[in-house]
């Protein structure tokens, strides 16, 4: 199924990804780049060609185009922060976040292992920028679009039920998520 893409919203990505180098990407991330979930900037959830983007489940990836085709009415864009990564990405940071934050009890709230991460399996995503999220913190729900994680309020993962009875209870952080404990 394809969503149409408004014309604003192409121009901006064509001018952002223009400028937006690669290369500079790979660098800020060693020698791990797009192909293994890295997001240059300006990247909407419109992006197949990005795989950060085109390897999310498919659930999700339709819920957040519906919903960002509803959000330009409000002219707010969804921008993708993160989305699928490959567990290599993952664990770079991880190691990124416990070098930040010292310690790996005070990194996992911030950051999963690759085997609990739900962005290795696709179905989690960072939006950006804060209009976006404030837009979905409103109306996500709607679309089954729920922010998991009262830290991470650019955290949204597919949440269906919650179209019918609102998205469930926020954990505090990460470390508070069941499905992060194995």
């Amino acid at each position: 199924m394809t969503h149409p893409e408004p014309a604003r919203t192409a121009a901006r990505r064509t001018r952002s990804l223009a400028s937006s180098s690669p290369s500079a990407a790979s660098d800020r991330l060693g020698a791990l780049g797009e192909a293994d979930g890295a997001v240059p900037q300006g990247v909407t959830v419109f992006d197949d060609g990005i795989p950060a983007v085109a390897n999310l489940d498919s659930d999700l990836l339709d819920a957040l185009r519906r919903a960002a085709t509803d959000a330009v009415d409000d002219e707010v864009e969804f921008y993708v922060n993160g989305g699928w990564r490959s567990p290599e990405y993952q664990e770079q940071l991880l190691r990124a976040a416990i070098s930040k934050y010292g310690s790996e009890k005070e990194a996992a709230r911030w950051v999963a292992t690759p085997d609990t991460s739900p962005h290795v399996s696709g179905r989690a995503i960072d939006i950006g920028h804060s209009d976006a999220t404030a837009w979905l913190s409103t109306h996500g729900a709607r679309y089954g679009l729920c922010q998991i994680y009262r830290n991470e309020p650019w955290h949204y993962e597919l949440r269906p039920e919650a179209i019918d009875h609102g998205c469930p209870p926020m954990y505090a952080d990460p470390t508070h998520d069941p499905r992060m404990q194995r």
